[in-house]
């Protein structure tokens, strides 16, 4: 039963930085790709940032490039979102999420295993 495990979420002004960890377990994790959504309320679930199983080819949505960068350890079987210069428009829950295929997937629908979300909130 493969299941994912996100931490990191909080409260941080604009302008500052988080990490997310998100550690999978039940799989073969190097053989995944993994991406993070986020969904603020009364919206959909948007896509993030996706990284490809070789870490090697990564996608980022507009709103963050330059801003976030996705990477991920598949010795510690865990992918990362560092998020720096924060905005406030940047409040969501953040959801990791990984499927066993080698497209790079900017869809939600590209993934099969979700995370059950972590908060960040950005205040002004």
């Amino acid at each position: 039963q493969v299941q994912l495990v996100e931490s990191g979420g909080g409260l941080v002004q604009a302008g500052g930085s988080l990490r997310l960890t998100c550690i999978i377990s039940g799989g073969t994790f190097s053989l995944y790709a993994m991406g993070w959504f986020r969904q603020a309320p009364g919206k959909e679930r948007e896509f993030v940032a996706a990284i490809k199983w070789n870490v090697y080819s990564t996608a980022y949505a507009d709103s963050v490039k330059g801003r976030f960068t996705i990477s991920r350890d598949n010795a510690k079987n865990t992918v990362y979102l560092q998020m720096n210069s924060l905005k406030p428009e940047d409040t969501a829950i953040y959801y990791c999420a990984g499927d066993r295929s080698s497209v790079l997937g900017v869809t939600k629908y590209d993934y099969h295993y979700w995370g059950q979300g972590t908060q960040v909130t950005v205040s002004s």
